[in-house]
């Protein structure tokens, strides 16, 4: 009987930070800074040593298999999304359209109220996240944020505030949807 044996490798990789980002690891938490701009992000992998010097973020395992490799793997990847945003905001456009009732929009509180909707008497909302700008023009409305995760969240909250149920899509098709993303061209 042939029995196959996984053998656990010492991983080590390691990202570059950028010029003039300023990084610290403190309790499972990195902090990234530049200019007014922070963005910070819990970064917890078991098994792993995560360490930030002479400008490398540096993820270390021991003996580690294929699922600690692709968990760092997706770290680095967030790290890239968050050193691009501490540059430039993202940005998200989506459209309110209406067939049957004008829906009217309004940020209020860190909610965004959608009322009338499908003629509904009872206002509709979606969260809007911390840090995160949201700017209303008629029926465009546009989601920035320097998180990446953020205002993706934001703007699927009020895609998803304005779900039909238990009707026709083909005909009632009202909603907010999302119509450019970033990294979209």
């Amino acid at each position: 009987m042939l029995i196959s044996i996984k053998m656990k490798t010492k991983l080590l990789e390691s990202f570059e930070i950028p010029s003039g980002v300023e990084c610290k690891y403190e309790g499972e938490v990195l902090h990234c800074k530049k200019g007014s701009v922070e963005l910070k992000r819990k970064i917890s992998v078991p098994r792993v040593k995560i360490k930030v010097d002479s400008g490398k973020i540096t993820f270390e395992c021991e003996k580690g298999n294929k699922n600690q490799f692709k968990i760092i793997k997706t770290h680095m990847a967030h790290l890239k999304n968050i050193f691009s945003g501490l540059d430039k905001k993202y940005t998200y456009n989506l459209e309110a359209c209406n067939v049957h009732f004008p829906m009217t929009l309004k940020v209020d509180s860190g909610k965004l109220l959608i009322n009338n909707f499908l003629g509904e008497k009872i206002p509709r909302f979606a969260i809007i996240l911390p840090n995160t700008n949201v700017e209303i023009k008629g029926q465009k409305i546009t989601v920035s944020s320097h998180d990446k995760e953020l205002a993706g969240q934001t703007a699927a909250n009020m895609e998803k505030a304005t779900k039909v149920r238990n009707r026709d899509r083909r005909i009632f098709q009202d909603g907010i949807y999302i119509t450019d993303k970033p990294g979209e061209n």
